[in-house]
């Protein structure tokens, strides 16, 4: 005769997880911090809580996601200001609690729960959110989670449409030729995801902005660097060519004062941006087409 003597456990409901992954990170307080031993067993029980929330996210390898659970637990999260708590406390994550985020970050943002984006709205209603995940690029042990969770936003509009008009965003101008070149790279992969992403919106901003923005991408284009150089130059003509930023690209264009740094860089990048150019040719009456028409022939671009 065999004897059982422990029963399997249930597995836990999405309510439970939510509020077990909250209680664990409220534990995370400035006294638990202080003290080795207790951060390292409230360590262990965050990373507990994660593994559950990702095996029901996206399953286990053998068993797939329940859908309606899915949708639960985003539901629950939100309802639970987990994703207030998860974002405040990335800083002092370990690194497989960070990485197991990521991934449940980006499946928890694209859950629709009655035709809504509940994560999406919560974050809405807490854009500083969006605030800390960029200053986070100034912590290189946490950057490129914030920069992967950061780009994940930026697919919504109403989310970048907030980066883009905040104070932070500027700070990309910074970030971009950070000295840590994989985090330097990932800054301008989301630099470029805000400015590509949605073109009306950026329109819209480059239109109320012009000055304050096209003096600060002034100085990528005349950096030190030459990878900034070059990538700045690309992403220019990529959001300019947008249809939406037509208007934008002709005065950009026909500005003297750009016009020499695009012939300066022309010279060493001559694959890039050269299209761009050449919309200016549509008015050749106008001053500055002119004189486009004469930096080009004395650069060995003439037509």
């Amino acid at each position: 005769m065999s004897f059982s003597f422990f029963k399997p456990s249930r597995p836990k409901t999405p309510p439970e997880v939510a509020k077990a992954i909250k209680d664990s990170l409220n534990a995370l307080d400035t006294k638990t911090v202080a003290e080795v031993k207790a951060l390292e067993k409230a360590m262990e029980e965050v990373e507990k809580n994660f593994v559950t929330m990702r095996c029901m996210l996206s399953g286990d390898g053998e068993v797939e996601p329940n859908v309606e659970q899915v949708s639960q637990l985003a539901l629950e999260i939100s309802k639970e200001d987990v994703i207030s708590l998860v974002v405040h406390k990335l800083p002092i994550l370990g690194w497989e609690a960070r990485k197991d985020l990521v991934l449940c970050w980006s499946i928890l943002l694209k859950q629709q729960v009655d035709s809504k984006y509940c994560c999406v709205e919560y974050i809405e209603k807490n854009l500083e959110l969006l605030d800390f995940l960029v200053v986070c690029y100034d912590n290189k042990e946490i950057a490129l989670n914030c920069g992967n969770m950061l780009r994940e936003c930026i697919k919504f509009p109403s989310l970048a449409q907030y980066i883009l008009n905040s104070a932070s965003f500027v700070l990309f101008f910074k970030f971009v030729e950070l000295p840590n070149f994989d985090v330097a790279s990932d800054a301008f992969s989301t630099f470029k995801d805000i400015l590509t992403k949605h073109a009306s919106l950026v329109a819209e901003y480059l239109t109320g902005h012009y000055d304050e923005f096209f003096d600060l991408y002034e100085k990528l284009l005349t950096s030190s660097n030459y990878v900034t150089r070059r990538q700045s130059l690309k992403l220019l003509s990529d959001f300019l060519l947008e249809a939406p930023n037509v208007q934008i690209m002709k005065r950009y264009i026909l500005e003297v004062r750009y016009l020499k740094i695009m012939m300066t860089l022309l010279r060493v990048h001559s694959n890039f941006s050269f299209s761009m150019i050449w919309l200016v040719f549509i008015d050749l009456n106008h001053p500055s087409a002119v004189l486009m028409l004469l930096e080009l022939d004395s650069v060995g671009y003439g037509c």
